[in-house]
Protein backbone atom coordinates (compact mmCIF):
# COMPACT_ATOMS: atom_id res chain seq x y z
CA UNK A 1 0.00 0.00 0.00
CA UNK A 2 1.42 3.41 -1.27
CA UNK A 3 2.03 5.85 2.00
CA UNK A 4 -0.08 9.05 2.26
CA UNK A 5 1.08 12.15 0.11
CA UNK A 6 2.98 14.72 1.48
CA UNK A 7 4.51 12.53 4.16
CA UNK A 8 7.67 10.99 2.57
CA UNK A 9 9.00 8.03 4.39
CA UNK A 10 12.74 7.75 5.47
CA UNK A 11 15.56 5.26 3.32
CA UNK A 12 18.77 4.36 4.57
CA UNK A 13 21.19 6.57 2.33
CA UNK A 14 23.52 5.64 -0.06
CA UNK A 15 27.15 5.19 0.75
CA UNK A 16 28.01 8.59 -1.45
CA UNK A 17 25.09 10.01 0.69
CA UNK A 18 26.94 10.53 4.28
CA UNK A 19 27.40 14.67 3.92
CA UNK A 20 24.27 16.17 5.08
CA UNK A 21 22.75 19.46 6.81
CA UNK A 22 19.53 17.99 7.83
CA UNK A 23 17.39 18.38 10.98
CA UNK A 24 17.49 15.53 13.67
CA UNK A 25 16.65 12.43 12.36
CA UNK A 26 15.66 13.74 9.24
CA UNK A 27 16.56 11.35 6.20
CA UNK A 28 18.65 13.07 3.11
CA UNK A 29 19.19 11.94 -0.12
CA UNK A 30 20.90 14.40 -2.40
CA UNK A 31 19.92 14.99 -6.21
CA UNK A 32 21.29 13.01 -8.48
CA UNK A 33 24.40 13.56 -10.40
CA UNK A 34 22.49 14.11 -13.48
CA UNK A 35 20.24 16.98 -11.99
CA UNK A 36 23.22 18.87 -11.57
CA UNK A 37 24.51 17.81 -15.10
CA UNK A 38 21.78 19.24 -16.72
CA UNK A 39 21.31 22.25 -14.27
CA UNK A 40 24.63 23.64 -14.58
CA UNK A 41 25.15 22.77 -18.26
CA UNK A 42 22.13 25.21 -19.38
CA UNK A 43 22.90 27.69 -21.77
CA UNK A 44 23.35 30.60 -19.90
CA UNK A 45 24.77 34.22 -20.48
CA UNK A 46 26.87 36.36 -18.24
CA UNK A 47 24.36 38.90 -17.26
CA UNK A 48 22.21 36.44 -16.37
CA UNK A 49 24.53 34.50 -14.07
CA UNK A 50 25.78 38.12 -12.50
CA UNK A 51 22.01 38.43 -10.79
CA UNK A 52 21.53 34.84 -10.32
CA UNK A 53 25.32 33.89 -8.38
CA UNK A 54 25.55 36.64 -5.76
CA UNK A 55 24.57 34.64 -2.83
CA UNK A 56 25.02 35.61 0.54
CA UNK A 57 28.39 33.93 2.47
CA UNK A 58 28.42 30.68 2.50
CA UNK A 59 27.50 29.25 6.33
CA UNK A 60 29.89 26.27 7.76
CA UNK A 61 28.17 22.53 8.03
CA UNK A 62 29.15 19.37 9.48
CA UNK A 63 30.10 16.99 6.58
CA UNK A 64 30.48 12.93 7.21
CA UNK A 65 33.54 11.06 5.90
CA UNK A 66 33.76 11.36 2.32
CA UNK A 67 36.23 9.30 0.00
CA UNK A 68 39.22 12.00 1.17
CA UNK A 69 38.56 11.01 4.28
CA UNK A 70 37.14 11.68 7.76
CA UNK A 71 38.13 15.50 8.03
CA UNK A 72 35.94 17.92 8.89
CA UNK A 73 34.98 20.71 7.24
CA UNK A 74 37.84 23.17 6.45
CA UNK A 75 40.45 20.91 8.28
CA UNK A 76 43.87 21.76 7.89
CA UNK A 77 46.10 24.28 6.19
CA UNK A 78 45.93 22.90 2.79
CA UNK A 79 41.92 22.72 2.42
CA UNK A 80 41.59 26.39 4.08
CA UNK A 81 44.53 27.67 1.78
CA UNK A 82 42.15 26.56 -1.32
CA UNK A 83 39.15 27.83 -0.18
CA UNK A 84 41.09 31.63 0.31
CA UNK A 85 42.12 30.73 -3.76
CA UNK A 86 38.67 30.30 -4.55
CA UNK A 87 37.77 33.56 -2.95
CA UNK A 88 40.73 35.83 -4.17
CA UNK A 89 40.09 34.15 -7.98
CA UNK A 90 40.77 37.36 -10.11
CA UNK A 91 39.00 35.70 -13.21
CA UNK A 92 36.32 32.24 -13.96
CA UNK A 93 39.30 30.30 -15.72
CA UNK A 94 41.40 31.37 -12.77
CA UNK A 95 38.90 30.24 -10.37
CA UNK A 96 38.44 26.89 -12.35
CA UNK A 97 42.08 26.08 -12.46
CA UNK A 98 41.96 25.98 -8.94
CA UNK A 99 39.35 23.76 -8.92
CA UNK A 100 40.88 21.30 -11.52
CA UNK A 101 44.62 21.57 -10.17
CA UNK A 102 43.81 20.69 -6.47
CA UNK A 103 40.92 17.53 -6.97
CA UNK A 104 42.40 15.84 -3.87
CA UNK A 105 41.79 19.34 -1.72
CA UNK A 106 38.29 19.99 -2.91
CA UNK A 107 35.54 19.30 -0.41
CA UNK A 108 31.56 19.97 -1.30
CA UNK A 109 31.45 23.64 0.47
CA UNK A 110 33.78 24.29 -2.24
CA UNK A 111 31.60 24.71 -4.88
CA UNK A 112 29.14 27.19 -3.29
CA UNK A 113 32.16 29.44 -2.59
CA UNK A 114 33.15 28.78 -6.08
CA UNK A 115 29.73 29.84 -7.74
CA UNK A 116 29.37 32.75 -5.39
CA UNK A 117 32.58 34.37 -6.21
CA UNK A 118 32.11 33.76 -9.79
CA UNK A 119 28.68 35.90 -9.48
CA UNK A 120 30.53 38.12 -7.76
CA UNK A 121 33.24 38.40 -10.65
CA UNK A 122 30.44 38.92 -13.19
CA UNK A 123 28.50 41.64 -11.69
CA UNK A 124 31.75 43.79 -10.12
CA UNK A 125 32.30 45.48 -13.60
CA UNK A 126 30.07 47.21 -16.11
CA UNK A 127 31.79 44.40 -19.00
CA UNK A 128 32.07 41.46 -16.63
CA UNK A 129 34.36 39.40 -18.00
CA UNK A 130 32.99 36.37 -20.91
CA UNK A 131 31.96 32.93 -19.57
CA UNK A 132 32.26 30.05 -22.17
CA UNK A 133 29.07 27.74 -22.04
CA UNK A 134 32.76 25.40 -22.36
CA UNK A 135 33.44 26.82 -19.08
CA UNK A 136 29.94 26.13 -17.18
CA UNK A 137 30.61 22.48 -18.40
CA UNK A 138 33.42 21.83 -17.06
CA UNK A 139 32.42 23.42 -13.59
CA UNK A 140 29.62 20.85 -13.70
CA UNK A 141 31.88 18.19 -14.83
CA UNK A 142 34.67 18.98 -12.04
CA UNK A 143 31.31 19.11 -9.19
CA UNK A 144 30.46 15.66 -10.64
CA UNK A 145 33.52 14.49 -10.56
CA UNK A 146 35.71 15.31 -7.40
CA UNK A 147 32.34 15.92 -5.14
CA UNK A 148 30.32 12.77 -4.95
CA UNK A 149 29.04 13.29 -1.75
CA UNK A 150 26.57 16.45 -1.51
CA UNK A 151 25.51 18.53 1.63
CA UNK A 152 22.20 20.42 1.33
CA UNK A 153 23.86 23.98 1.16
CA UNK A 154 25.26 22.70 -2.36
CA UNK A 155 22.74 21.16 -3.74
CA UNK A 156 20.54 24.43 -2.73
CA UNK A 157 23.17 26.53 -4.79
CA UNK A 158 23.02 24.72 -7.48
CA UNK A 159 19.82 23.99 -7.33
CA UNK A 160 19.20 28.19 -7.91
CA UNK A 161 20.60 27.72 -11.45
CA UNK A 162 17.24 26.57 -12.50
CA UNK A 163 15.80 30.06 -11.37
CA UNK A 164 18.37 31.70 -14.00
CA UNK A 165 15.86 30.17 -16.65
CA UNK A 166 12.36 31.13 -14.58
CA UNK A 167 12.38 34.02 -17.61
CA UNK A 168 12.68 31.27 -20.54
CA UNK A 169 10.64 28.38 -19.08
CA UNK A 170 10.36 26.76 -22.29
CA UNK A 171 13.84 26.16 -22.61
CA UNK A 172 13.51 23.51 -19.83
CA UNK A 173 12.61 19.96 -19.72
CA UNK A 174 9.57 18.79 -17.47
CA UNK A 175 12.58 16.29 -16.39
CA UNK A 176 14.56 19.09 -14.90
CA UNK A 177 10.77 20.29 -13.37
CA UNK A 178 10.21 17.65 -11.40
CA UNK A 179 13.67 16.86 -9.92
CA UNK A 180 13.48 20.92 -8.83
CA UNK A 181 9.81 20.34 -7.48
CA UNK A 182 10.53 16.61 -6.12
CA UNK A 183 13.80 18.28 -3.99
CA UNK A 184 11.69 21.24 -2.62
CA UNK A 185 8.91 18.77 -1.14
CA UNK A 186 11.67 16.18 -0.20
CA UNK A 187 13.60 18.92 1.99
CA UNK A 188 10.41 21.97 2.52
CA UNK A 189 12.53 24.16 0.73
CA UNK A 190 9.86 27.08 0.47
CA UNK A 191 11.75 29.18 -1.96
CA UNK A 192 8.77 31.31 -3.87
CA UNK A 193 11.41 32.48 -6.37
CA UNK A 194 11.66 28.29 -7.51
CA UNK A 195 8.35 28.04 -6.70
CA UNK A 196 7.11 30.34 -9.04
CA UNK A 197 9.35 29.37 -11.73
CA UNK A 198 7.55 25.49 -11.77
CA UNK A 199 4.26 27.52 -11.52
CA UNK A 200 5.03 29.38 -14.51
CA UNK A 201 6.57 26.65 -16.58
CA UNK A 202 3.38 24.71 -15.37
CA UNK A 203 1.38 27.21 -17.38
CA UNK A 204 3.14 28.35 -20.44
CA UNK A 205 3.89 24.26 -20.61
CA UNK A 206 0.19 23.05 -20.67
CA UNK A 207 -0.44 21.79 -23.69
CA UNK A 208 2.37 19.55 -23.22
CA UNK A 209 2.18 18.14 -19.69
CA UNK A 210 0.03 15.19 -18.52
CA UNK A 211 -1.69 14.37 -15.38
CA UNK A 212 1.24 12.61 -14.20
CA UNK A 213 3.89 15.06 -14.78
CA UNK A 214 1.50 17.65 -13.56
CA UNK A 215 1.02 15.88 -10.46
CA UNK A 216 4.76 15.90 -9.60
CA UNK A 217 5.14 19.74 -9.95
CA UNK A 218 1.70 20.44 -8.35
CA UNK A 219 3.36 18.58 -5.02
CA UNK A 220 5.53 21.38 -3.59
CA UNK A 221 2.94 24.02 -3.29
CA UNK A 222 0.61 21.99 -1.71
CA UNK A 223 3.02 20.34 0.94
CA UNK A 224 5.08 23.86 1.18
CA UNK A 225 1.79 25.65 1.84
CA UNK A 226 2.17 27.79 -1.01
CA UNK A 227 -0.05 29.60 -3.55
CA UNK A 228 1.73 30.69 -6.45
CA UNK A 229 0.83 34.36 -7.63
CA UNK A 230 0.95 33.18 -10.99
CA UNK A 231 -2.59 34.36 -12.11
CA UNK A 232 -3.10 31.49 -14.47
CA UNK A 233 -2.18 28.61 -12.15
CA UNK A 234 -5.64 27.54 -10.78
CA UNK A 235 -7.20 28.36 -14.32
CA UNK A 236 -4.68 26.08 -16.27
CA UNK A 237 -5.07 23.05 -13.31
CA UNK A 238 -9.21 22.94 -14.08
CA UNK A 239 -8.24 22.97 -17.82
CA UNK A 240 -5.69 19.84 -17.33
CA UNK A 241 -7.91 18.30 -14.67
CA UNK A 242 -10.95 18.44 -17.21
CA UNK A 243 -8.55 17.13 -20.10
CA UNK A 244 -6.79 14.09 -18.24
CA UNK A 245 -9.47 13.36 -15.64
CA UNK A 246 -10.32 9.56 -16.96
CA UNK A 247 -7.16 8.96 -18.10
CA UNK A 248 -5.02 9.15 -14.73
CA UNK A 249 -7.39 8.35 -11.74
CA UNK A 250 -4.59 8.30 -9.32
CA UNK A 251 -2.65 11.31 -11.23
CA UNK A 252 -5.90 13.16 -10.71
CA UNK A 253 -6.82 12.80 -7.25
CA UNK A 254 -3.06 13.40 -6.35
CA UNK A 255 -3.38 17.11 -8.27
CA UNK A 256 -6.58 17.62 -5.77
CA UNK A 257 -5.52 16.16 -2.64
CA UNK A 258 -2.45 19.24 -3.57
CA UNK A 259 -5.35 21.63 -4.29
CA UNK A 260 -7.32 21.08 -0.94
CA UNK A 261 -4.43 21.27 0.88
CA UNK A 262 -4.22 25.20 -0.62
CA UNK A 263 -8.09 24.79 -0.27
CA UNK A 264 -8.54 25.41 -3.98
CA UNK A 265 -10.45 22.52 -4.88
CA UNK A 266 -12.77 23.28 -8.30
CA UNK A 267 -16.05 22.22 -8.26
CA UNK A 268 -15.72 20.62 -11.41
CA UNK A 269 -13.09 18.07 -10.82
CA UNK A 270 -15.08 17.03 -7.81
CA UNK A 271 -18.05 15.79 -9.72
CA UNK A 272 -16.07 13.82 -11.67
CA UNK A 273 -14.15 12.17 -8.61
CA UNK A 274 -16.87 11.91 -6.81
CA UNK A 275 -19.43 10.00 -9.85
CA UNK A 276 -20.41 6.32 -9.70
CA UNK A 277 -18.14 6.23 -12.55
CA UNK A 278 -15.17 7.13 -11.49
CA UNK A 279 -15.26 5.43 -8.22
CA UNK A 280 -16.25 2.06 -9.96
CA UNK A 281 -13.64 2.40 -12.38
CA UNK A 282 -11.17 2.78 -9.66
CA UNK A 283 -12.40 -0.12 -7.26
CA UNK A 284 -10.63 -2.77 -9.14
CA UNK A 285 -7.54 -1.01 -9.51
CA UNK A 286 -4.20 -2.04 -6.92
CA UNK A 287 -4.64 1.54 -6.02
CA UNK A 288 -8.21 1.21 -4.89
CA UNK A 289 -7.49 1.78 -1.38
CA UNK A 290 -4.92 5.02 -1.15
CA UNK A 291 -7.62 6.67 -3.92
CA UNK A 292 -10.63 5.61 -1.09
CA UNK A 293 -8.17 7.43 1.63
CA UNK A 294 -7.86 10.27 -0.62
CA UNK A 295 -11.60 10.78 -1.44
CA UNK A 296 -12.46 10.35 2.11
CA UNK A 297 -10.47 13.42 3.01
CA UNK A 298 -11.67 15.35 -0.44
CA UNK A 299 -15.04 14.15 0.86
CA UNK A 300 -14.03 15.66 4.14
CA UNK A 301 -13.02 19.55 2.87
CA UNK A 302 -16.06 19.17 0.84
CA UNK A 303 -18.43 19.03 4.30
CA UNK A 304 -16.10 20.85 6.47
CA UNK A 305 -15.17 23.93 3.84
CA UNK A 306 -17.07 23.82 0.81
CA UNK A 307 -21.08 24.76 1.68
CA UNK A 308 -21.91 25.95 -1.71
CA UNK A 309 -21.07 22.56 -3.06
CA UNK A 310 -24.12 20.25 -5.04
CA UNK A 311 -22.75 18.09 -6.66
CA UNK A 312 -22.38 14.02 -6.08
CA UNK A 313 -20.36 13.07 -2.59
CA UNK A 314 -18.31 10.02 -1.69
CA UNK A 315 -21.07 7.06 -0.47
CA UNK A 316 -20.39 6.45 3.25
CA UNK A 317 -20.06 2.98 2.89
CA UNK A 318 -17.24 4.03 0.68
CA UNK A 319 -15.58 6.17 3.30
CA UNK A 320 -12.37 4.89 5.18
CA UNK A 321 -10.22 6.90 7.95
CA UNK A 322 -7.65 9.40 6.75
CA UNK A 323 -5.10 9.22 8.54
CA UNK A 324 -5.39 6.47 11.02
CA UNK A 325 -2.24 6.10 12.74
CA UNK A 326 0.50 8.52 13.41
CA UNK A 327 1.76 9.91 9.99
CA UNK A 328 5.28 8.20 8.89
CA UNK A 329 7.40 11.25 9.29
CA UNK A 330 6.60 11.30 13.07
CA UNK A 331 6.85 7.29 13.86
CA UNK A 332 10.41 7.88 11.71
CA UNK A 333 11.53 10.73 14.17
CA UNK A 334 9.85 9.31 17.36
CA UNK A 335 13.11 9.31 19.24
CA UNK A 336 13.69 13.45 18.53
CA UNK A 337 9.57 13.81 19.41
CA UNK A 338 8.47 15.49 22.48
CA UNK A 339 5.43 13.61 22.78
CA UNK A 340 6.82 11.38 25.71
CA UNK A 341 7.93 14.11 28.02
CA UNK A 342 4.94 15.75 27.71
CA UNK A 343 2.88 12.87 27.97
CA UNK A 344 4.77 12.45 31.40
CA UNK A 345 4.13 16.00 32.22
CA UNK A 346 0.32 15.34 31.70
CA UNK A 347 0.29 12.41 33.48
CA UNK A 348 2.06 13.62 36.43
CA UNK A 349 -0.09 16.89 36.28
CA UNK A 350 -3.64 15.64 35.67
CA UNK A 351 -3.26 11.95 35.85
CA UNK A 352 -3.68 9.25 33.69
CA UNK A 353 -7.37 9.02 33.49
CA UNK A 354 -8.06 12.70 31.94
CA UNK A 355 -6.40 12.34 29.08
CA UNK A 356 -5.63 10.20 25.52
CA UNK A 357 -2.64 9.63 23.56
CA UNK A 358 -2.97 8.95 19.82
CA UNK A 359 -6.44 9.02 20.34
CA UNK A 360 -8.15 8.96 16.28
CA UNK A 361 -10.88 10.92 16.16
CA UNK A 362 -13.87 10.70 13.07
CA UNK A 363 -13.49 11.00 10.29
CA UNK A 364 -10.07 9.77 10.57
CA UNK A 365 -7.54 12.19 12.09
CA UNK A 366 -4.76 11.19 14.97
CA UNK A 367 -4.63 13.83 17.80
CA UNK A 368 -1.94 13.75 19.68
CA UNK A 369 -3.61 14.18 22.81
CA UNK A 370 -7.47 15.08 23.89
CA UNK A 371 -8.89 16.16 26.79
CA UNK A 372 -12.44 16.10 27.95
CA UNK A 373 -13.92 19.78 29.54
CA UNK A 374 -16.87 20.48 31.44
CA UNK A 375 -18.85 23.48 30.73
CA UNK A 376 -17.14 24.86 33.92
CA UNK A 377 -13.82 24.23 32.67
CA UNK A 378 -12.94 20.98 34.96
CA UNK A 379 -11.21 18.56 33.27
CA UNK A 380 -12.91 15.44 32.91
CA UNK A 381 -11.86 11.28 33.54
CA UNK A 382 -11.69 10.70 29.51
CA UNK A 383 -13.57 7.13 30.70
CA UNK A 384 -16.90 9.04 31.39
CA UNK A 385 -16.94 10.63 28.20
CA UNK A 386 -17.47 9.99 24.90
CA UNK A 387 -14.23 11.76 23.39
CA UNK A 388 -15.50 11.85 19.93
CA UNK A 389 -17.26 14.59 18.98
CA UNK A 390 -19.80 13.54 15.83
CA UNK A 391 -18.62 13.20 12.45
CA UNK A 392 -20.35 15.42 10.04
CA UNK A 393 -20.98 18.00 12.83
CA UNK A 394 -24.72 18.02 13.63
CA UNK A 395 -26.78 21.36 13.20
CA UNK A 396 -23.39 23.26 12.91
CA UNK A 397 -23.32 26.60 11.09
CA UNK A 398 -20.22 26.57 8.47
CA UNK A 399 -17.16 28.15 9.82
CA UNK A 400 -18.23 27.91 13.42
CA UNK A 401 -18.04 24.88 14.96
CA UNK A 402 -14.38 25.47 16.39
CA UNK A 403 -15.98 28.93 18.50
CA UNK A 404 -19.28 27.14 18.98
CA UNK A 405 -19.58 23.30 18.78
CA UNK A 406 -23.12 21.83 18.76
CA UNK A 407 -22.88 18.87 20.60
CA UNK A 408 -25.50 16.54 23.25
CA UNK A 409 -23.04 16.99 26.25
CA UNK A 410 -21.85 20.44 27.32
CA UNK A 411 -18.34 19.16 27.75
CA UNK A 412 -15.55 20.35 25.62
CA UNK A 413 -12.73 18.61 23.93
CA UNK A 414 -9.49 19.69 23.97
CA UNK A 415 -6.57 18.90 21.83
CA UNK A 416 -3.17 19.53 22.37
CA UNK A 417 -1.44 19.47 19.34
CA UNK A 418 2.74 18.96 19.19
CA UNK A 419 4.42 20.98 16.44
CA UNK A 420 7.24 19.72 15.98
CA UNK A 421 10.25 21.06 13.57
CA UNK A 422 9.72 18.97 11.44
CA UNK A 423 5.71 19.72 10.96
CA UNK A 424 7.15 23.11 9.24
CA UNK A 425 8.51 24.07 5.87
CA UNK A 426 12.37 24.85 6.87
CA UNK A 427 12.51 28.46 7.67
CA UNK A 428 9.90 26.92 10.59
CA UNK A 429 7.71 30.02 10.28
CA UNK A 430 4.86 28.23 7.98
CA UNK A 431 3.29 24.77 8.88
CA UNK A 432 3.10 21.96 5.91
CA UNK A 433 0.21 21.66 4.28
CA UNK A 434 -0.92 18.45 5.68
CA UNK A 435 -0.83 19.82 9.62
CA UNK A 436 -2.44 23.26 8.55
CA UNK A 437 -5.30 21.30 6.61
CA UNK A 438 -5.67 18.39 10.03
CA UNK A 439 -5.56 21.43 12.62
CA UNK A 440 -8.35 23.11 10.30
CA UNK A 441 -10.09 20.41 10.09
CA UNK A 442 -10.12 19.33 13.83
CA UNK A 443 -11.25 22.80 14.31
CA UNK A 444 -13.93 23.10 12.00
CA UNK A 445 -15.18 19.69 13.56
CA UNK A 446 -15.38 21.14 16.95
CA UNK A 447 -12.31 20.49 18.39
CA UNK A 448 -10.19 23.17 20.81
CA UNK A 449 -6.67 23.31 19.64
CA UNK A 450 -3.57 24.25 21.67
CA UNK A 451 -0.95 24.32 20.03
CA UNK A 452 2.37 23.65 21.58
CA UNK A 453 5.58 24.81 19.04
CA UNK A 454 8.78 23.18 19.21
CA UNK A 455 10.51 26.63 19.90
CA UNK A 456 8.57 26.43 23.35
CA UNK A 457 9.25 23.12 24.53
CA UNK A 458 12.76 23.38 23.24
CA UNK A 459 13.46 26.12 25.91
CA UNK A 460 11.73 23.73 28.89
CA UNK A 461 14.92 22.62 30.99
CA UNK A 462 13.65 19.44 32.68
CA UNK A 463 10.53 17.90 33.60
CA UNK A 464 9.64 20.10 36.32
CA UNK A 465 9.71 23.35 34.16
CA UNK A 466 7.83 21.09 31.49
CA UNK A 467 5.13 20.89 33.85
CA UNK A 468 5.14 24.80 34.69
CA UNK A 469 5.07 25.32 31.14
CA UNK A 470 1.88 22.90 30.81
CA UNK A 471 -0.25 23.73 33.81
CA UNK A 472 0.31 27.47 32.16
CA UNK A 473 -1.02 26.63 29.03
CA UNK A 474 -3.85 25.10 29.91
CA UNK A 475 -4.84 27.31 32.65
CA UNK A 476 -4.91 30.23 29.92
CA UNK A 477 -7.98 28.30 28.10
CA UNK A 478 -9.66 28.39 31.85
CA UNK A 479 -9.20 24.72 32.70
CA UNK A 480 -9.02 23.30 36.41
CA UNK A 481 -8.00 20.44 37.76
CA UNK A 482 -7.85 18.60 41.61
CA UNK A 483 -3.81 17.84 43.07
CA UNK A 484 -1.38 16.62 40.72
CA UNK A 485 -1.80 13.07 40.05
CA UNK A 486 1.02 10.54 40.22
Amino acid sequence: MRRPRGEPGPRAPRPTERATCAGPGESWSPSPNSMLRVLLSAQASPARLSGLLLFPPVQPCCLGPNKWGDRPLGGGPHVQGLQRLLEQARTPGELLRWLGQNPTKVRAHHYPVALRRLGQLLGSRPRPPPVEQATLQDLSQLIIRNCPSYDIHTIHVCLHLAVLLEARPEELTPHVMVLLARHLARHRLREPQLLEAIAHFLVVQEAQLNSKVVQKLVLPFGRLNYLPLEQQFMPCLERILAREAGVAPLATVNILMSLCQLRCLPFRALHFVFSPSFINHVSGTPHALIVRRYLSLLDTAVELELPGYRGPRLPRRQQVPIFPQPLITDRARCKYSHKDIVAEGLRQLLGEEKYRQDLTVPPGYCTDFLLCVSSSGAVLPVRTQDPFLPYPPRSCPQGQAASNPTTRDPAQRVVLMLRERWHFCRDGRVLLGSRALRERHLGLLGYQLLPLPFEELESQRGLPQLKSYLRQKLQALGLRWGPEGG
